[in-house]
């Protein structure tokens, strides 16, 4: 007689049709992939040629390709990015457009435990990953112009345990203002709380902008970074995830855009721009001491050390003791970043 162990037809046909179900998921997962390395291309160029624009100075972004988009490419790694950055503008005193492209790494144990952290999947060192991020930073001349900061980003894992593919999306959109003009930041707001209007709650505006404080804080200091925006991880990679990340990276220059043309042409005094400066320190304490992406990029065996940095503001200050008059722009700016309000 058949053992009650064995698998029967109808246990065959199950299995069958489990493992044509992965496949397909598997399948559509790699196409979301695809076609999201295809829109971060375009996108760049896009930002690229509109910032350069919007500056008018005439200065041109640099472009440091490496891996796979070099133009003598000859085969091997099938990972590379584009840096491109500003630096010397009328508007952008410094600016950075970055795309990375990593096909086919191997997961750390560290950065297998990472994920399993936050996903209930059983994701192992040793599993197959592929990644694609676009971000963008642009630190402003004048200090009555904020500096705006911003990505979008693919991971996925082949998981052998799992014998399946899945991906996720994360990114968002801060701003970092050194002088507060109140409308403005509504004004920033209020486009990326439109644009997560028809999300489920996990990913709710209200959801977003939290994450965006509670990740831009620097602890030691008791203050945040900015004023904030949205930021989000984890989010499962469909085709409907992906047309709101794509929203969120099509909504950068438009709500960035208005801000600067309103504020390009407002004097400022030798010691406005000293207090920007002083800012952009906490900026790089924030990177250097906090930054997630900064700490991963520099861990690395032989990190492009070069474009893990691009991200640092061009000039900065620190003042040992700095005190701020009481009742001055810059006191309420310090009252609101340490106790962010709704916009």
């Amino acid at each position: 007689s058949v053992s009650s162990f064995a698998p029967t037809q109808s246990h065959r046909t199950i299995s069958h049709l489990q493992e044509q179900a992965s496949s397909e998921e598997s399948s559509d997962v790699s196409s979301v992939f695809a076609d999201f390395v295809d829109f971060l291309k375009d996108t760049q160029a896009s930002i690229i040629e509109q910032v350069e624009e919007l500056d008018g100075s005439g200065v041109k972004f640099s472009n440091d390709k490496w891996g796979v988009f070099k133009e003598d490419f000859d085969g091997g790694s099938l990972s590379g990015g584009m840096t491109r950055v500003i630096q010397g503008g009328d508007i952008v005193e410094k600016g950075a457009c970055s795309l990375t492209l990593i096909r086919r790494g191997i997961l750390s144990a560290e950065r297998a435990a990472a994920i399993r952290s936050r996903q209930d999947l059983n994701i192992q060192p040793g599993d197959v990953y592929s990644a694609a991020a676009l971000s963008i930073v642009l630190h402003s001349r004048s200090p009555m112009v904020p500096t705006f900061r911003s990505d979008v980003r693919v991971f996925l894992v082949e998981s052998e345990s799992e014998k399946t593919t899945m991906a996720w999306f994360g990114g968002g959109a801060d701003l970092t203002p050194y002088f507060m003009f109140d409308e403005d930041v509504t004004f920033f707001h209020n486009m990326y709380r439109d644009l997560c209007s028809h999300n489920p709650e996990d990913f709710s505006y209200e959801a977003l902008k939290k994450h965006c404080d509670d990740y831009f804080y620097l602890p030691a200091r008791s203050e945040h970074r900015g004023t904030g925006g949205i930021f989000f991880d984890d989010m499962k990679a469909t085709p409907e995830a992906m047309k709101f990340v794509k929203g969120v990276a099509e909504s950068w220059m438009p709500s960035w855009r208005p801000i600067v043309e309103k504020r390009r042409k407002t004097k400022f005094t030798d010691q406005q721009k000293q207090w920007q400066l002083l800012r952009r320190g906490r900026y790089l304490e924030f990177n250097l001491l906090y930054d997630r992406g900064v700490k991963f990029g520099l861990a690395n065996a032989n990190p492009r050390v070069e474009g893990v940095m691009v991200s640092a503001p061009p000039l900065i200050a620190w003042e040992y003791n700095h005190e701020v008059k009481e009742g001055s722009e810059e006191a309420r700016l310090l009252e609101i970043l340490k106790k962010p309000k709704e916009w």
